[in-house]
């Protein structure tokens, strides 16, 4: 199952994989990754440069060239903006960090740069310059966000001169602040609060793809919800449509996501090739109206 990554025109698998623990693989191990995932109708490979400290990157480039892989048939994103104990959006910062990717990837070029997370002394200026750099050298071919909300994403976008495309978001049935708010508008319940300033229908409006990481997850404090005693009740229902539809419990959280009209791409962070086959399920899952509302309201969230 493929789609249209923002306004880019570019063809990506609905499901990406992030490889933020590729670093831990031996290198035939993440051949094996990388083979399961082509296997299973994935070829997008989400980075950052801290992952592993770089060495996620480089396992990567190792695995694809172990598959004598043709790099045009990859999509890949890297992100960069985080350093120990600050985040940095400078001109200089950006620059530096790209060339360290794609060394580290032994690629001419990104499909697309992410900054990671927002930086508070950001001046879009200098954001907008090295972006223009990076796309007239052919280093970077598009450009998005990760974890912004909408001003942020307005400041920094009134300065470039191309759109941003993708904004990396946390989402799962058990963390779902950004769709909340819009069943309480105008209500004084605790849903009512917004906490993102509207970005699911911002990146809709202006045809952002947003991507959703880490798809089990609660928080990063509690950990996952399968098994989690907090959420027996979506467990339960999760099992309930897998056994229905007869694919894994994971295809159905992963289809959840993706059945959402905003066309949400979900990066998954498995490194075992039979949960990543399982996952890939979810390209054959189409939930229906009532069985996502099921599942939203199994994780405890109420409708008023």
């Amino acid at each position: 199952m493929k789609q249209i990554l923002g306004s880019t025109g570019l063809e990506v698998s609905r499901i990406g994989l992030g490889c933020m623990r590729m670093a831990a693989l031996e290198p035939s191990d993440a051949t094996r990754i990388l083979q399961t995932c082509l296997e299973n109708g994935i070829h997008f490979f989400d980075h950052a440069d801290i992952y592993g400290g770089g060495q996620s990157e480089v396992r990567f480039a190792q695995a694809m060239k172990e598959l004598g892989l043709d790099r045009e048939k990859l999509v890949i994103q890297s992100k960069c903006g985080i350093r120990k104990g600050f985040f940095d959006f400078s001109k200089e910062h950006i620059l530096d960090s790209v060339d360290g990717i794609l060394s580290r990837l032994q690629s001419d070029y990104l499909d697309l740069l992410a900054l990671h997370r927002p930086d508070a002394l950001m001046e879009a200026e200098e954001v907008a310059e090295a972006f223009r750099i990076l796309r007239e050298s052919g280093k970077v071919r598009h450009f998005g966000v990760s974890n912004q909300n909408r001003y942020q994403m307005e400041l920094l976008q009134s300065y470039l001169d191309e759109p941003l495309v993708v904004n990396q978001l946390q989402l799962s049935p058990a963390h779902t602040p950004m769709i909340d708010t819009g069943f309480h508008v105008n209500m004084k319940d605790d849903a009512a609060t917004m906490r993102d300033g509207g970005i699911l229908e911002y990146c809709q409006l202006k045809r952002v793809t947003p991507q959703a990481w880490s798809p089990f997850l609660i928080s990063l404090q509690e950990g996952i919800f399968a098994n989690h005693p907090a959420y027996e009740e979506l467990n339960r229902t999760i099992q309930h449509y897998a056994d229905d539809y007869g694919v894994a419990a994971e295809a159905i959280v992963v289809a959840w996501i993706l059945r959402h009209p905003a066309q949400i791409q979900t990066i998954v962070g498995s490194m075992n090739p039979e949960r990543l086959t399982k996952i890939a399920q979810a390209f054959d899952v189409q939930l229906t109206r009532e069985q996502w509302y099921h599942i939203y309201r199994s994780a405890g969230n109420v409708l008023p």
